[in-house]
């Protein structure tokens, strides 16, 4: 099917994944820099994936801090974190991802990662002129509402490529769910850190890596 656009995820899809332990250190360094000495372990592993406002609000009670300026730190030591691991090379693009070049609609990225980070990302791979637009979260609380699954993102992105019809490509089960929500077509991408993933809902497309999308798109 031609695509008025395709869509991806970053993290996952068409960049290396930045491990637990790299983002929970992250987490640690933001408590650190609020002069949290000694956090919870539990309030530390809550602010590292899947954080919600209602989580953020909660762990700076606790702690009498402000939910806004703890959580623009969080999301810095976060980008600082995952900007060490791309220069240092353990980030990195995936082998497939010039076969992005074959295909002849409009690319964009919604990510759900911070704004700076998929900018450092492309800017770093010097790929960024790839894609009409591409959107990550704004170092706020309230961009936590505008994860996936929420499509608010995704709707954005297909706005500025003026896309009726688009594939939306991912590696998690929200990713599904926002297309989902945009009214678009999905493929779920079997990258080897869901090769034995059991779905609980319904892609339009299962695939193994991205040439697999460019094939969709012929």
């Amino acid at each position: 099917m031609v695509y008025d656009a395709v869509v991806f995820d970053n993290d996952g899809v068409l960049v290396g994944r930045t491990s637990y332990g790299v983002l929970h250190e992250a987490a640690w360094d933001a408590f650190d820099a609020l002069s949290v000495a000694d956090p919870d372990p539990d309030h530390v592993r809550s602010m590292v994936v899947g954080v919600s406002p209602e989580e953020v609000e909660s762990v700076c009670t606790t702690y009498d801090l402000s939910p806004s300026e703890f959580w623009t730190i969080r999301d810095r030591t976060a980008f600082e974190a995952q900007r060490r691991e791309v220069r240092a090379g353990r980030k990195s693009l995936y082998d497939d991802f010039e076969v992005l070049h074959d295909i002849d609609s409009p690319l964009g990225i919604v990510s759900s990662n911070q704004q700076e980070t998929v900018d450092f990302v492309l800017d770093h791979f010097g790929v960024a002129d790839l894609f009409g637009t591409a959107y990550g979260r704004a170092p706020t609380v309230e961009s936590l509402t505008h994860k996936k699954p929420n499509s608010h993102y995704l709707e954005r992105a297909l706005a500025d490529l003026d896309a009726e019809t688009a594939l939306y490509v991912g590696d998690n089960e929200t990713d599904v769910e926002a297309a989902h929500n945009a009214g678009v077509d999905s493929a779920f991408i079997r990258r080897p850190h869901r090769r034995d993933h059991e779905l609980t809902v319904d892609p339009t497309y299962e695939v193994r890596d991205l040439h697999d999308v460019a094939a969709l798109c012929r």
